[in-house]
């Protein structure tokens, strides 16, 4: 995969558990407009965003959005869901691992986040920590259309 992660290429499908064990695919997001976050509970940046992501979650998520956070803990479900719970996450949470993040060109530092189109397209990436009005600009001509 060549230009995979690249803007304009098609976001690669996986196959991952979510915090209950059940098993979600990003295909299932299909024909909503997703921000698609690389992160983890150690990452102080990526903390920084999910109470900015969450608000965006309620905002949008009615006109179409859907937010996937894909931690990148190696201790998983034990860290991440205590974190989801405490953080009031109200976005699908999945635990991810180096393969997830090479279907995606390698995620070199996180939180990398990217924005995906209705058609399952790549539009934007964003590596560090982004004020939510970036992911607001980023999302709103997508969810109009």
């Amino acid at each position: 995969m060549a230009n995979a992660g690249e803007i304009g290429s098609n976001a690669a499908d996986f196959e991952l558990a979510d915090l209950s064990g059940k098993k979600v695919r990003l295909s299932d997001f299909k024909g909503k407009v997703v921000i698609l976050d690389f992160w983890a509970t150690w990452c102080g940046p990526c903390r920084a965003e999910i109470p900015e992501f969450v608000k965006l979650q309620s905002k949008y998520k009615d006109k179409g959005l859907a937010i996937v956070g894909l931690s990148l803990d190696s201790d998983g479900e034990s860290v991440v869901a205590p974190f989801a719970r405490k953080h009031d996450i109200n976005y699908t949470m999945l635990l991810a691992n180096d393969g997830t993040a090479r279907l995606y060109g390698g995620v070199n530092a996180i939180p990398t986040t990217f924005i995906l189109d209705r058609q399952g397209r790549i539009v934007k990436k964003f590596i560090g920590v982004m004020p939510r009005e970036t992911f607001e600009q980023a999302i709103q001509p997508l969810l109009a259309s």
